[in-house]
């Protein structure tokens, strides 16, 4: 990464001769910097996720999930959410398909929970910016709150509470084709080239925003609201992410200048839960196929989640 830092000051300082020590330029740098480790990371996190794709068949899934005892599906659900579609709406479509396809109820939420939460790109994207231990827990707290919301939700027998479906089967993600390596590589490079081109603006979008709040926001102000001495502030952060809609790729970078501004890490992760699992357009989109008690029951299970981690990682990182 010393590599990236050098291109990065030899931009701003040199080649543009932004002026060392002043906010546009602290802005431009914190900007050319972040862009350029995100993307690289993205990169290659999408290639090799995109093989391990090419192993996975509507027909392995089913094997994998149906007739699965309980807790034991939940667990694998939550897995397979890991290198699936990284976008809470693209998930949702996959939802159906395993309902439709006889996977228990509360098998599919886990997987429906887990799929936009833990991803290449927040494994990528966490894992570049914080660290691998907060990554880990992370993705631990992660799969306990897909887990555990899809065990409550099994145990509470809501199956009536779906909408009828008159729609076509939804496409599944994965695969029936057999691929050779060479094929393996060549759909792994077109899948990265496209994913890229598709979540690249909203890297970039993302990144912009944070450099922003990193060079221009007050610092006192935002840790008084939000920081770690607001026992409130989780919860806030939980409510305030449920109107907003992004994905971890553009969200993720504001996250990290949240933080260097103070808010509390578990705060702004709650925060980053909310937006990407818990968006409004997304329940929109579910109240299609879900009666309005099981999309409440859903809607609470998961705020009350998000803050329990949240304060779990302020109480473990602050």
């Amino acid at each position: 990464m010393d590599l990236l830092q050098s291109f990065s000051d030899w931009l701003v300082y040199g080649l543009a001769r932004l002026p060392a020590g002043g906010r546009l330029a602290d802005v431009a740098d914190y900007f050319v910097y972040d862009s350029l480790k995100v993307l690289l990371l993205l990169a290659v996190m999408i290639f090799m996720v995109s093989i391990l794709r090419t192993f996975i068949s509507r027909e392995r899934v089913r094997k994998w999930l149906g007739g699965r005892r309980e807790g034991v599906g939940n667990l694998l659900a939550a897995l397979l959410g890991i290198p699936t579609p990284f976008c809470s709406c693209s998930a949702v479509p996959l939802f159906i398909g395993f309902v439709r396809a006889g996977v228990p109820l509360g098998v599919t939420f886990s997987f429906l929970v887990a799929s936009p939460m833990i991803n290449e790109v927040a494994l990528a994207l966490l894992f570049g910016l914080f660290g691998w231990p907060v990554a880990l827990l992370y993705v631990i707290s992660g799969l306990v709150v897909a887990v555990g919301a899809g065990l409550i939700i099994g145990r509470l027998h809501l199956e009536g509470e779906l909408e009828p479906l008159e729609a076509k089967e939804a496409r599944l993600y994965f695969k029936k084709v057999k691929m050779d390596w060479r094929q393996r590589l060549e759909f792994s490079k077109e899948q990265t080239t496209h994913l890229l081109g598709q979540v690249g603006p909203y890297v970039l979008a993302g990144v912009g925003l944070g450099a922003l709040i990193h060079g221009l926001a007050p610092t006192r102000w935002l840790a008084g609201v939000a920081g770690r001495d607001n026992p409130f502030a989780v919860a806030v952060a939980v409510l305030v992410g449920v109107p907003l809609y992004s994905n971890a790729a553009s969200t993720i970078p504001i996250v990290q200048a949240l933080i260097d501004k103070g808010m509390a890490m578990g705060t702004a992760l709650a925060f980053m839960m909310s937006v990407t699992a818990l968006s409004l357009p997304e329940m929109m989109i579910l109240r299609r196929v879900m009666k309005p008690k099981l999309l409440a029951i859903f809607i609470a299970i998961l705020a009350l989640s998000f803050i329990l981690v949240g304060l779990l990682f302020n109480s473990l990182i602050g």
